[in-house]
Formats: C-alpha cells, sequence, structure tokens
C-alpha cells in the first residue's frame, strides 16, 4: 500500500467530471487500499478517487464505523434538511456551512462487484453526499451558505 498524494484547490482534476468503473481488477483494489490508508493518515472521514488524481468513480468514507468503499455510487434518495460545519482535505484550513439532506440512501457496488445499498444519517449522510459531489467535479465551498465563511 502507499499514501497519495491529495490534489488540493487549484487542480484542475477537482473540477472534472469522473467516469465509471467497468472493471473491478488488481488495479482497482489498490487504489481503494491506498485511497484508505491516504484518509487515515490525513485524519478524514472519506476520500474521492479525484482527490488522488484518479477520474474514476470511487470513494471511501469512514466516519468511526469502519470503512466503506463505493464504486460507481449513487444517491437514490434523501430526506430533511441539516445545516452544519464542513471541511475537506483538498482546502486545509477552511470551513463552511453547508445544507446537505440528514438521511441519504445510496446504491453502490462494493470493491467484491457486489451491488450494495447503504444508507445514512447526519454525519454519514454528509460524508456521502460530499465524496460523491467530488465525483462530478463539485466541492463543498461551491454550496457555502453565504455569510458562513471560515
Amino acid at each position: 500500500m502507499a499514501l497519495r498524494n491529495i490534489r488540493t484547490l487549484g487542480d484542475n482534476i477537482l473540477r472534472k467530471k469522473s467516469r465509471p468503473i467497468d472493471k473491478i481488477n488488481d488495479r482497482i483494489l489498490t487504489l481503494i487500499e491506498d485511497m484508505k490508508e491516504t484518509m487515515y493518515e490525513a485524519q478524514g472521514v472519506g476520500l474521492a478517487a479525484p482527490q488522488v488524481g484518479i477520474l474514476k468513480r470511487l470513494v471511501v468514507i469512514d466516519v468511526g464505523e469502519g470503512p466503506i468503499v463505493l464504486i460507481n455510487p449513487e444517491i437514490i434518495e434523501t430526506k430533511g434538511n441539516v445545516l452544519d460545519e464542513e471541511g475537506c482535505l483538498s482546502i486545509p484550513d477552511q470551513q463552511g456551512k453547508v445544507e446537505r439532506p440528514e438521511y441519504v440512501k445510496a446504491k453502490a457496488l462494493n470493491e467484491k462487484g457486489e451491488a450494495i445499498i447503504i444508507e445514512g444519517r447526519e454525519l454519514l449522510a454528509r460524508a456521502i453526499c460530499h465524496e460523491l459531489d467530488h465525483l462530478d467535479g463539485v466541492l463543498y465551498i461551491d454550496k457555502i451558505v453565504k455569510g458562513d465563511e471560515k
């Protein structure tokens, strides 16, 4: 496993749309392990492949309950709204208030290629939305509620 460099604001790759993963091979499995290691080393709760320079629809998340791997994820249901502080490993030392759903249901593949459904509330819901935004070139700073920048 290897630590990957986390791309930061100003790197154009963060604004590009990621491509679906059509085959889970050894390269993808290595990327998943590298992304987990990188996320933990950076003390983040999530990391999307574009943040390490790979335009693939892949995210890893851990809100303290163990790692979650989502390949080609799609949000299929949301409920409620919560305004809360958010930050990003690609935008160090900044935070802002972003409105996100309180509840999220998403479908994806896991690292074994199995279809999964994940449901999350509060921090997990926020992390899912935040990381999936990265796959479409959207950053949390695009969604900050004006007047709440820090």
